[in-house]
């Protein structure tokens, strides 16, 4: 085989369905704990934050500018979807691309998954610091000593990260249960605020509704399409699903709905409620509108301990992700096969101890900057190559079950590539560095390492 063929081979898809049918992890997981855990992985950070800097790009607009980014992501969630219940494998976009593209282009996108949830996962451990400290001083009046939370080292960014690690050594339908708890408090917190929001709605705070018009519309959908980012958290799952060719698309759908919801929903009653000028002015927007509209700290204090449920579950939610990723990873021979070895509970053990380790070392020293944006970047060549694996795999293999087919194949599809295109575009300098930096230690790692241990080259040459 030349280098070439061996680079662009793909992993045949019955290889793929036998590995799922005969994988040591516990199928443990239904309909509702995969929904759980897309949102829970999804609802965080985002709506918390991003409404108080997206509202003066498109004012009281940036109601639609949700909507907007919400269809942007469902062309790529569906296209997630078909492919999840075809290959119904841990490992997500990378089983995906490696069984449509080849074995390089796998672990390209592998590698840009491994950097979106690492990084992230210390971003958001770093974030929950904060707002942590906030509800201790609204509760307790206490904080927890600035040298221990941010400005030598951020001791509660590493305990949380060390938590969620406990969890889910605990086994996979244990954490599965903490997800779908903490993502029904925080759905729970945040439909408290829409109700609390609703009684100082004011349609004068609605007009003028588009004061930048379409620019700023789409601008500021640019800006909080990031917070969709997780609802393919449910296609990391795919060994420990007991249905995933029916459960894991209708998950991955459904979260992306329920997100949509919640956020339209939440931008159109702190906009009614205290106006576009009242959310630009503040860090905590939506704290800011239950303070105005009750008059009272109470509601706000409700709200930072919904911030402080939601954006632990988002490290425990995306803490698994990475380290089913690896597990898939590892059992291609393409990184150590340590990573893929499954404990007593039928967690992979070592591989959550080194990533929970590795993870709350960085959320605890690194300052992470403006590093965290390449998540950015690494989710959306994911998405990318998501939506060219719905293509290829209904050329090279039409006759395949498919527990969801995409509709509109093309078109919906080349949409999801082009917007993703679009947004990829749009990235900042320091963040396209970032990402090269990443990419070129990854093919360092691959050509060193991965491509001579590769589990698919070894089946081939015992084939010839």
């Amino acid at each position: 085989m030349s280098p070439l063929r061996q680079l662009l081979r793909t992993k045949p898809v019955d290889l793929i369905t036998d590995e799922s049918a005969h994988t040591p992890l516990r199928r443990s997981l239904g309909l509702l704990p995969l929904v759980s855990l897309s949102v829970g992985a999804t609802l965080g950070t985002g709506i918390f934050v991003v409404l108080g800097q997206a509202a003066p790009v498109a004012g009281p607009a940036v109601t639609v500018s949700f909507a907007v980014a919400a269809l942007a992501a469902l062309f790529s969630a569906l296209s997630y979807a078909e492919l999840a219940g075809a290959v119904p494998l841990s490992g997500s976009a990378y089983s995906y691309t490696y069984a449509t593209l080849g074995e390089l282009v796998a672990w390209v996108c592998g590698w840009c998954l491994l950097l979106e949830y690492g990084v992230s996962v210390a971003a958001v451990a770093v974030g929950w610091s904060g707002y942590l400290n906030a509800f201790l001083d609204a509760t307790l009046g206490f904080q927890v000593p600035a040298a221990l939370s941010g400005d030598v080292v951020d001791l509660p960014a590493a305990v949380v990260v060390l938590l969620a690690t406990a969890v889910l050594l605990g086994g996979v339908k244990e954490s599965a249960a903490v997800t779908t708890v903490t993502t029904v408090l925080k759905v729970a917190v945040l439909a408290f605020f829409v109700v609390v929001a609703v009684f100082g709605f004011r349609s004068g705070n609605l007009a003028p509704f588009a004061p930048a018009g379409v620019a700023g519309v789409t601008g500021a959908a640019s800006l909080v399409f990031f917070s969709f980012i997780g609802f393919d958290a449910a296609s990391t799952a795919g060994e420990e699903a007991r249905n995933p060719q029916r459960d894991l698309p209708r998950a991955i759908v459904i979260s992306l709905a329920v997100v949509t919801v919640v956020y339209v929903l939440v931008a159109f009653t702190a906009v009614g409620a205290v106006g576009v000028d009242a959310l630009a002015g503040s860090d905590a927007s939506l704290a800011t509108v239950l303070q105005r509209v009750t008059g009272a700290g109470w509601p706000a204090t409700v709200l930072s301990a919904g911030a402080v449920i939601a954006i632990a579950s988002v490290v425990l939610t995306v803490l698994y992700g990475q380290t089913r990723v690896l597990v898939a990873m590892a059992r291609d021979g393409l990184v150590p096969k340590v990573f893929a070895r499954v404990g007593a509970k039928r967690v992979p053990t070592v591989n959550t101890v080194l990533v929970g380790v590795l993870v709350a070392v960085l959320a605890a020293l690194v300052p992470l900057g403006q590093l965290a944006e390449a998540t950015s970047i690494g989710t959306l060549v994911a998405f990318s190559l998501v939506n060219v694996g719905v293509l290829v795999l209904r050329r090279t293999r039409p006759d395949l079950p498919r527990g969801f087919r995409t509709p509109w194949v093309p078109v919906v599809p080349l949409l999801g590539l082009g917007l993703c295109v679009l947004l990829v575009a749009g990235l900042a300098p320091a963040t396209w560095l970032a990402f090269g930096v990443w990419s070129a230690a990854g093919l360092v790692v691959y050509f060193g390492y991965g491509r001579r241990r590769s589990e698919l080259a070894r089946h081939s040459a015992q084939g010839e």
